[in-house]
């Protein structure tokens, strides 16, 4: 995942020893990588490198992160070849797509739709939530019609390719959760391929630092493949999907959104780099809690993947299982990146 920022200040970290205990501080204070890029934009999986590269038509302009990550959402959202994300994901057990999304900004601002129907862009009603409303989240038909209120119009989410999908598996109704692990195993063996996101349950992350040294974040799902009807991951979760502090850095996820909601996933790495750890590192520590908690064997059957970015533009990226890799844009230019695994 993405790597992470420098060090605070060795006064900060004495001032916040009490906090995260000698051993913590210890890690912190080795292996460091030098300052990263401004403007950056970082998003979750390889294949959204077609999504950073708009995000970037907006930073190379001066423009705003917010902005930018919006419109590199959008490219995801609208695509069909992606069955994770809104146009084309894959639908609930009742056939039905439900989109889930949210944004962060440089203030601490933040906007959220959840269980969203017939709307092609949820990150920009989740922009709209949190610039128009006094609220911070909007559920269901509440969301629709706040959508519709502002312009938005029905679209059939649906595709033909995901439909199909849906009625096969409706042949067994067979629910696994981890029905990401089952593909890459199985392209792995068959294909030789390395894993992306294929008929699987993943998010489009995005999080950007623009040339103001301001950090924004947007997080954007079709949810979890066949799930119950009313079910919400972490996407569109302040804290566990997408967190921001324009103090620190900000942070992302992707994955089995419950147990990144257990841990509150991307708040808990953004504590971890307030308190001195590098992205890299604070991306581990988030690994670490859900590896913990689940126990070794549990763990190697799930996954859940996170990227950071800090305030100086270092990136940094951690994920429980191997297979998860992110997208970055930088004026050098584009690359994409394996990220490392605990088990």
């Amino acid at each position: 995942m993405l790597q992470r920022r420098r060090f605070l200040q060795q006064s900060i970290l004495s001032s916040l020893g009490f906090l995260v205990g000698k051993e913590s501080l210890q890690a912190a204070s080795g292996n460091r990588s030098g300052y990263g890029s401004k403007p950056i934009v970082v998003s979750t999986w390889a294949p959204n490198a077609k999504a950073n590269a708009e995000a970037w038509k907006v930073l190379a302009a001066n423009g705003r992160a917010l902005d930018a990550v919006e419109k590199g959402v959008h490219v995801t959202e609208a695509d069909p070849a992606d069955q994770s994300v809104g146009y084309g994901g894959l639908p609930d057990r009742d056939g039905k797509v439900t989109v889930d999304s949210c944004v962060m900004d440089e203030f601490g601002n933040c906007g959220a739709v959840m269980y969203l129907e017939s709307i092609l862009h949820p990150v920009s009603v989740a922009r709209l939530v949190m610039e128009k409303t006094p609220h911070v989240q909007l559920v269901g038909n509440g969301a629709l019609q706040f959508a519709l209120s502002q312009g938005f119009t029905k679209t059939n989410l649906l595709t033909a390719e995901s439909e199909k999908a849906w009625r096969n598996w409706l042949k067994t109704s067979k629910y696994d959760p981890m029905i990401t692990v089952e593909n890459i195993m199985e392209r792995d063996k068959k294909e030789k391929k390395k894993p992306g996101q294929i008929h699987n349950h993943d998010t489009i992350g995005m999080i950007a630092l623009d040339h103001n040294g301001n950090l924004s974040g947007a997080c954007s799902t079709s949810g979890m493949a066949f799930k119950m009807n009313g079910r919400v991951g972490d996407s569109p979760i302040i804290g566990a999907g997408l967190y921001v502090d324009n103090e620190v850095g900000a942070a992302t996820a992707t994955g089995l959104g419950e147990e990144i909601v257990r841990i509150c996933g991307s708040h808990t790495i953004i504590e971890m780099m307030r308190a001195g750890f590098s992205p890299e590192e604070a991306c581990k520590k988030a690994v670490e809690r859900i590896v913990k908690r689940n126990g070794l064997e549990k763990a190697r059957n799930l996954q859940a993947g996170f990227i950071a970015i800090n305030k100086q533009g270092e990136v940094g990226a951690y994920s429980v299982i191997k297979g998860f890799n992110y997208a970055v844009h930088t004026a050098e230019g584009p690359y994409t990146k394996d990220s490392k695994f605990l088990v």
